[in-house]
């Protein structure tokens, strides 16, 4: 059996935990503790979380979005795809050494995505960059955690909760979407999004894009 192998360490700002960068022969994955939270096997659903609402936003013709939370790229990568020339990606990351990653030990599944023109990094709580946007948002892409019960960082409760849902339909252009990756269904955070504005569509997703365990990515219009 091919061992795994830790390459680096990271503590997770504000909080407890600390992540750690493991490598199984070619698979690399960031884990919590013993809880996997992104692996390079598996990018289907980090894609769907842009390409769902990138597919309903191809009208706009400088759209912007933002990110929040860059993990191994996928999200950014397909977003990169879709979006035209005169676009705009914000991408709020929490943890700086997850930057460095995408730019040593991932810098294969990265490719030249951080050195787009459209894209912006910014370190930091992406709870900021919602409520204090410049402009508006054509589509915030929230996967900062494993989903709304925040397991990662306690204060990221607040992106979930009914305040920080009307924060993110604040910042919305008109049209906008808020999308929402989860590993798991949660009713009571469907309903938190009507009862925030927002039309909700709740669609299910493999975690490799064809195959393996379902994932959700809530689709909220305003």
């Amino acid at each position: 059996m091919i061992p795994l192998e830790q390459l680096d360490s990271a503590k997770i700002p504000g909080a407890d935990g600390e992540l750690r960068l493991m490598r199984r022969g070619q698979d690399y994955m960031i884990l919590l503790g013993r809880n996997e939270l992104m692996s390079s096997r598996l990018r289907g659903s980090e894609e769907a979380l842009a390409n769902l609402p990138g597919e309903r936003l191809r009208d706009r013709s400088r759209p912007r979005f933002l990110i929040g939370g860059l993990g191994m790229g996928f999200t950014l990568r397909a977003a990169l795809a879709l979006l035209p020339p005169k676009a705009e990606v914000v991408v709020a990351e929490l943890v700086p050494s997850i930057v460095d990653w995408a730019r040593g030990p991932l810098a294969h599944l990265f490719g030249d995505s951080l050195d787009d023109p459209r894209v912006t990094i910014r370190i930091g709580d992406v709870g900021e960059a919602i409520a204090t946007p410049a402009e508006g948002y054509d589509a915030i892409l929230l996967d900062v955690d494993n989903g709304p019960d925040a397991l990662v960082h306690p204060d990221n409760g607040r992106l979930y909760g009914k305040y920080g849902l009307r924060a993110a339909h604040a910042a919305l252009k008109p049209g906008g979407i808020l999308a929402v990756w989860s590993a798991y269904q949660d009713k009571v955070f469907a309903e938190r999004l009507k009862r925030a504005s927002f039309s909700v569509d709740e669609i299910k997703v493999r975690a490799t894009g064809v195959k393996g365990a379902h994932h959700v990515i809530w689709l909220a219009i305003k």
